[in-house]
C-alpha cells in the first residue's frame, strides 16, 4: 500500500492502482487496531467502486472483532450524523472522493460524536497500522448489522428546522450527479412553501455534467443560467459527498463562499449570543467586522475540516465556516450540514423579506483575489523570503504565513500533496489588490 494515500484530512486515491480492495481491507483493520472501536459505522458515494471498497473495508473492521453498521449509499454528513445518533457508536468512516474525478476514491474518519480523525489527530497511526500490515488476531470476529431507514431519521431531523408558513421561495439545486440528492426529499416536503428545479439528481460516479465542485466557478455556469431563466430567488450547487455547498444569488451573482460564514454566524448568534465563531484565516476580512457587530467572537483557523472541527472543540466555538464551502455546525455535533446551512439561509431570507443579493451587500467591503496556485521547486524558501520582504507587517504563522498591513492582506500556503503555494490577498480597493498580488506573485515564480 503507497503511503501517499493518506492525506491530512482524509484519505484519497487512484481506483485501482493507489486504493482497492486491499487497501480497503487493511485500513478497516487498522482503524479498529487504532481507535479500539467495538462498532464502525460505513456508509458510501455513488462511485463505481465505492462497494467493492466498503465491502473491503468492512472485512477489515469484522476481522479485527469490530461490528459494522451499514447505513448504505450516504452523504458525508448523514454518516457524521450517524455517528452521534446510533447508540454505543465508537468510530465511522464515509467511502467517497468528494468533488474528484471518477477515477478516484477515498475515505474520511471520525470517532463518536463526529470527533475528527485527521493529521495530529490519529491519521498517522491508521496509516502505520495499514502500511505495515501487522495486526493482532481477536478472540472473536465482529457482525455485520444494516440499517437501510437510517436516512429517514436522518431526513426527519433536518427538515425539523425549516420554518414553514413564510413566503414561497422558488430554488434552484445542482446536485451535481452526487450525493446531495440523498437530501432532495427535504426540499419535496414542503411543496406550499418551496417550489425546487433540480440540476443533475441521478446519481452517477462518472459525473458526466461537471465536476462536482462549486469552487470551481465554471461549475456554476448552468446553474446561473437556470437561476436567471427560472427567475429563481436562489441557487444552490452541492460538492460530490455533499459536505460543501455554494450559493448563486437571484441576479446569476456567484456568493463567496466565505460570506456564508458571516451571513450564518450572525443567525447562530441571535439565540447564542457573544459566542466564539472560527473563520478559516483565508476569509474577508469583512466576514470578521461583520460576526464582531453581530456581537460574536472571532477566531481564525486553519484549512481542512478535521482540523477546524479540533479547534472547535479545543475552543469551544459554536460555528465555523471555511472558504472552500465546508460550514460546521453544533446541531451535527460540530460537523458539516449542508442543508441544514441552506435551510437556515432560506429561514432568514424569508424572515427578513430580503433577497440574497441584498444579504450580501454589506460584506461587499473589500476586494479579493481568490485563490490563486503557482508551482515551486522550494516552498519553504519561498516562503522565509516572503517572510523577510514583508517583515513590517503582523505575521501569523496559523497555516502557511498570513501577513497583515493596514490596508492589505495576504496569507500564501504550501499544498499538502502537489509542489504548489496557494495565495490569497485582499486589499481596500481593486488597484492596491491588482498590485500587492502581481508583486507577490513575481516573488513566488
Amino acid at each position: 500500500m503507497e503511503q501517499k494515500i493518506f492525506k491530512a484530512y482524509d484519505v484519497r486515491g487512484i481506483y485501482p492502482t493507489e486504493i482497492n480492495k486491499e487497501a480497503a481491507y487493511a485500513i478497516g483493520r487498522a482503524l479498529v487496531s487504532h481507535t479500539k472501536s467495538k462498532r464502525v459505522v460505513v456508509g458510501f458515494d455513488m462511485r463505481e467502486s465505492s462497494i467493492e471498497l466498503e465491502e473491503a473495508l468492512i472485512s477489515g473492521i469484522t476481522d479485527q472483532g469490530a461490528d459494522a453498521i451499514k447505513i448504505g449509499l450516504s452523504s458525508t454528513p448523514m454518516v457524521y450524523f450517524a455517528s452521534w445518533q446510533i447508540e454505543n457508536i465508537d468510530s465511522a468512516v464515509m467511502i467517497t472522493a468528494s468533488h474528484n474525478p471518477a477515477e478516484y476514491n477515498g475515505m474520511k474518519f471520525c470517532l463518536k460524536d463526529a470527533v475528527p480523525i485527521g493529521e495530529g489527530s490519529g491519521m498517522e497511526e491508521i496509516r502505520d497500522f495499514a502500511c505495515q500490515g501487522k495486526f493482532e488476531m481477536p478472540t472473536e470476529k465482529g457482525k455485520i448489522e444494516e440499517l437501510p431507514n437510517f436516512k429517514e431519521t436522518y431526513l426527519e431531523y433536518m427538515m425539523q428546522f425549516f420554518k414553514a408558513g413564510k413566503a414561497k421561495k422558488k430554488v434552484v439545486i445542482d446536485f451535481a450527479n452526487g450525493m446531495g440528492i440523498v437530501d432532495k426529499p427535504v426540499f419535496e416536503k414542503f411543496p406550499t412553501d418551496l417550489e425546487a428545479t433540480y440540476l443533475y439528481d441521478t446519481l452517477d460516479g462518472n459525473f458526466p455534467n461537471h465536476e462536482a465542485n462549486p469552487l470551481k466557478l465554471e461549475t456554476l455556469e448552468a446553474l446561473q443560467a437556470k437561476v436567471l431563466s427560472e427567475k429563481a430567488d436562489l441557487g444552490i450547487a452541492y460538492d460530490g459527498d455533499a459536505d460543501r455547498v455554494g450559493f448563486v444569488t437571484e441576479t446569476g451573482e456567484i456568493v463567496p463562499m466565505d460570506y456564508l460564514i458571516a451571513i450564518l454566524a450572525k443567525e447562530i448568534l441571535k439565540k447564542n449570543p457573544e459566542q466564539l465563531i472560527l473563520m478559516d484565516l483565508r476569509s474577508s476580512n469583512a466576514v470578521r467586522e461583520m460576526i464582531e457587530e453581530a456581537g460574536g467572537k472571532v477566531n481564525r483557523c486553519r484549512v481542512g475540516h478535521s482540523l477546524i472541527k479540533k479547534q472547535m472543540r479545543e475552543e469551544g466555538a459554536i460555528f465555523a465556516g471555511e472558504l472552500s464551502g465546508h460550514y460546521f455546525f453544533s446541531e451535527n455535533s460540530k460537523a458539516e450540514m449542508t442543508t441544514f446551512a441552506v435551510i437556515t439561509l432560506l429561514n432568514l431570507m424569508n424572515e427578513t423579506g430580503l433577497k440574497m443579493s441584498e444579504l450580501i451587500k454589506d460584506l461587499k467591503r473589500y476586494f479579493h483575489s481568490g485563490e490563486i496556485n503557482s508551482e515551486v521547486a522550494d516552498k519553504n524558501a519561498v516562503m522565509e523570503k516572503l517572510k523577510e520582504i514583508y517583515k513590517d507587517g503582523k505575521i501569523d504563522e496559523l497555516d502557511g504565513i498570513r501577513i497583515d498591513f493596514p490596508d492589505w492582506w495576504f496569507n500564501v500556503r504550501a499544498s499538502n500533496t502537489e509542489p504548489k503555494l496557494r495565495l490569497n490577498l485582499e486589499a481596500k480597493n481593486k488597484e492596491l489588490m491588482e498590485e500587492k498580488r502581481d508583486e507577490i506573485l513575481e516573488i513566488i515564480s
